[in-house]
């Protein structure tokens, strides 16, 4: 398991005292066709704060992409899939997240896992997903603009159609910001 990237106490730092971390990371996008299984996450230092993402999480040492996100789709959401089930990398990015307490950079990819919907098993989440997750649901991929909070990565409805398509993939779509306390000040 992968050691978290926020502070544990998630007391807010001055913007240019933030710690800066990287890591390497694997982001799942699972959907039935229609929608897309999303967590609702938090920022504890910015009361009120919420936005959607995807399964996933860092790498741990001598793992794969498709080891992480096996084993972030079974920690986070119960469902065990096998590799060979899912679709990609989709797309590849650096994300850079903000948050109150630090500013992380991870290189991630993306994979896509069609599947029925499931009832989420979430007894395998660490203690910082016990205090930052909100929730989860499945988003209706038709409707994600009338999402009231950010939805991460703005491109889901994309890999969600192009999933079957390789050549229609994203690929490196280069450096984003997805923040809750902006990295620039």
């Amino acid at each position: 398991m992968t050691e978290p990237f926020r502070t544990r106490d998630f007391r807010p730092v001055p913007p240019r005292e933030r710690p800066r971390k990287t890591r390497r990371g694997v982001r799942v996008v699972v959907t039935d066709g229609a929608s897309a299984l999303m967590f609702a996450d938090t920022d504890p230092g910015v009361p009120g704060s919420r936005w959607w993402v995807t399964p996933g999480g860092g790498m741990d040492p001598g793992e794969t992409e498709l080891d992480t996100a096996v084993r972030e789709l079974q920690e986070e959401t119960g469902l065990r899939a096998d590799a060979s089930d899912l679709i990609g990398p989709v797309m590849r990015r650096v994300a850079a997240h903000g948050y109150s307490d630090q500013i992380c950079e991870q290189s991630e990819a993306f994979f896509v896992l069609v599947t029925p919907r499931f009832e989420l098993d979430t007894s395998g989440h660490t203690p910082e997903e016990r205090i930052t997750l909100a929730g989860h649901a499945w988003l209706p991929l038709d409707a994600l603009d009338d999402v009231p909070e950010p939805v991460w990565p703005s491109e889901l409805a994309r890999l969600v159609a192009t999933a079957s398509r390789p050549d229609r993939w994203p690929g490196d779509v280069g450096w984003v910001e997805e923040s809750t306390v902006p990295i620039a000040e």
